[in-house]
């Protein structure tokens, strides 16, 4: 497996581009399923789940065209396979999202469990119960999801917990329903309203992106359309708190300030000057070591789980204590034993992390155990004295674009050791230039 090396102690200082959103790219891809017309991508980033993605549509039946920037078009006029093989799932939960399309345009989807994940229970009963109220006849076999419907209807929607997945599987489903359908405690993300914004351009009739009520008045039949992914807000603010940590100037280009209020609220608090336009965000820290400050995870727009890892790396080293809940998964501070190996001083208490920041860490090996968790080791690495060894770094290239490349052009001392493996190659896809 890869392993990254990096030498702490360099203060991160340029430009880099933000890259397109995974987790607005999984759904969007799935979306397409929902039209035999040609469907055309930007925006895409280069990731290890983008190419699960695309070999999941090319088993199918989808015919993939990509060119050298990684823009994608889609045409699924020829799917002939209705089926989600556990192979591709268990590897990427939001394969998951194929299952309303499929049900919604044919009638019919077997889709594996995704079953388990390393930072806590993710169930989809909300998938399945959703869509049984709005007619389809699903049993759970084998470890599959079998699903068949002759056209679902509309219905009235209250979800029993705040669900990303959720939400889009359901606002996928109903596009093609018969009626109008509602989606109460609907999720607010933005990548939510990005998939919104892209069935609208289909011609879907989607009201309420971005609210906690979503109305969709289901249409017989929509199109092809070109659709640009919304920027990553979570790399942002990554490379964000990674600029605040080692104490660096840096500037985010390709990316929106309004997507990560919270984030940049904690990051002034933590003592980082932030400037800001349309489409870039520039940081410097004045006083060079960043102040501790709490975190409280909840659903958008409170501050995002995926941004947790990141902040206790940098309240670890920052001046004072901190303490870190979070609301939304029961097992995600297991970066917490990595970090500690480094010399962070933080105790944890259920769901809550107190963290009594030091001066410096210190280099270890240690190892990924899940994407953000990753993320927040790289970030440890680059303040502490010493190489240290990030290992299991698979996680990290499920949704970071080439992330030592671009900390090699902020200065950071960072390589990777390549593994022997390759990759599956993407079925049915062609590489244009």
């Amino acid at each position: 497996m890869d392993k990254l090396l990096i030498s702490g102690g360099n203060p991160l200082q340029g430009e880099i581009s933000i890259s397109g959103a995974k987790n607005a790219a999984l759904p969007i891809l799935a979306s397409t399923l929902l039209t035999d017309e040609t469907m055309v991508i930007s925006n895409v980033p280069h990731l290890h789940d983008i190419t699960t993605t695309m070999e999941l549509l090319g088993r199918m039946g989808s015919d993939l065209m990509i060119d050298e920037r990684l823009n994608i078009e889609v045409n699924n006029s020829n799917i002939t396979e209705l089926f989600a093989p556990y192979e591709l799932v268990k590897t990427m939960r939001a394969s998951i999202l194929v299952l309303g399309p499929l049900l919604a345009r044919y009638g019919r989807a077997d889709v594996s469990l995704p079953g388990g994940c390393a930072i806590g229970s993710r169930p989809v009963n909300i998938h399945i119960s959703g869509l049984m109220a709005m007619g389809a006849d699903i049993t759970v076999e084998g470890g599959y999801i079998r699903a068949r419907a002759k056209r679902l209807k509309g219905v009235h929607l209250t979800l029993e917990m705040v669900t990303v997945t959720g939400t889009e599987n359901l606002m996928m489903a109903a596009v093609l329903a018969e009626g109008r359908t509602i989606l109460d405690n609907a999720a607010r993300e933005p990548e939510v309203t990005d998939l919104a914004i892209c069935l609208n351009s289909m011609g879907a009739r989607i009201e309420g992106a971005g609210t906690d009520r979503i109305i969709i008045d289901g249409v017989d039949s929509v199109h092809g359309a070109h659709h640009r992914i919304l920027p990553d807000r979570i790399e942002t603010g990554s490379y964000l708190v990674a600029a605040a940590m080692t104490g660096g100037n840096v500037k985010l280009k390709n990316t929106r300030s309004e997507l990560l209020d919270a984030v940049l609220s904690k990051l002034r608090e933590a003592g980082a000057k932030i400037d800001i336009d349309d489409t870039s965000i520039s940081l410097s820290m004045p006083n060079g070591r960043p102040r501790a400050v709490d975190i409280h995870t909840s659903p958008f727009p409170g501050f995002p789980t995926d941004m947790q890892a990141q902040f206790t790396a940098m309240n670890s080293i920052a001046e004072g204590n901190a303490v870190i809940t979070e609301n939304v998964f029961e097992n995600r501070f297991m970066h917490v034993h990595e970090l500690q190996r480094m010399g962070a001083d933080i105790k944890l208490e259920g769901n809550t992390a107190i963290v009594n920041g030091i001066k410096r860490l210190k280099a270890a090996p240690v190892m990924a155990t899940d994407l953000r968790a990753s993320a927040s080791l790289v970030l440890a690495g680059l303040v502490a004295d010493g190489e240290t060894e990030v290992d299991r770094i698979y996680h990290i290239d499920r949704g970071y674009e080439t992330i030592e490349e671009k900390l090699l052009q902020l200065g950071a001392k960072i390589k990777r050791i390549p593994s022997q493996q390759t990759r599956m190659p993407v079925s049915k896809a062609r590489i244009v230039k």
